[in-house]
């Protein structure tokens, strides 16, 4: 943990496992845990808000002080609406990082890759070429399944209009070279902010943002940086909105 108590919980993206973050977490220095998501590997259909609610669980009922969440792709979705849960419990965030995502309400998850494990591998395919090309098949198989199966949880995804704005601030990362997200794309989340807002673009592409050189450094300084004290204010108590579907970003 931080001097402060903070810890860095983090969120993989669709068909992820939590090993993307190693180099972020071995080079950060600072105590951190990997979210796992209810219904993987259960065949057992579960929506996008049974899955923020199990998260919700699990960090409320840790001796953490206000933990920072840190989000990647699908991951980014997640600990945003976990956050904003969590302080419907008087649960304080000190911090969402997000990465390689897209605003919430520009979000359009491709019906294509849901249909079946092998489109999905595709839509993978197209958005990271090579990142499967050496995997074993079993491998391949079981991150093409489930990949197809988060994306059918983020379609269910629905955002309250107006959006609900989490009380903690918000730093919003992409890759310089991440076909799924742009500038523009990234800058909507000062939309669902009630605290401070920053973006930055460093080296890679969707993943491969989480192995940017500078990212280690600017989460470490992020989190030793001393904790705003919580906010009072809490999100509107209205639930998750709808999708609203634009093209020009998609996620994975």
């Amino acid at each position: 943990m931080t001097g402060d108590g903070r810890q860095l919980i983090l969120f993989p993206g669709a068909g992820a496992f939590g090993s993307e973050f190693h180099a972020l977490r071995s080079a950060a220095g600072v105590d951190s845990a990997v979210m796992r998501y209810p219904g993987r590997g259960t065949g057992e259909a579960v929506s996008f808000e049974a899955v923020v609610a199990a998260c919700a669980d699990r960090i409320a009922g840790r001796p953490d002080s206000r933990p920072v969440l840190f989000g990647h792709s699908y991951g980014a979705y997640l600990a945003y609406a976990t956050a904003v849960a969590l302080a419907r419990r008087s649960v304080d965030v000190s911090l969402l990082i997000v990465a390689g995502a897209a605003a919430p309400d520009l979000l359009r998850v491709p019906p294509e890759a849901t249909v079946s494990p092998e489109a999905a591998a595709a839509y993978l395919d197209e958005a990271e070429p090579g990142r499967l090309a050496a995997a074993a098949p079993e491998w391949r198989e079981a991150v093409a399944e489930t990949l197809q199966r988060d994306l059918r949880v983020l379609a269910t995804l629905t955002l309250a209009s107006p959006p609900t704005r989490v009380p903690c601030p918000v730093l919003a990362l992409r890759g310089a070279e991440d076909p799924l997200t742009s500038d523009a794309s990234l800058a909507g989340w000062e939309r669902f902010t009630r605290g401070g807002f920053d973006r930055r673009s460093l080296e890679g592409g969707h993943s491969g943002v989480l192995d940017a050189p500078d990212l280690a450094a600017l989460v470490r300084e992020r989190l030793t940086r001393k904790a705003d004290p919580p906010r009072t204010t809490r999100p509107s108590p209205d639930g998750p909105p709808e999708i609203r579907r634009r093209p020009p970003d998609r996620e994975g």
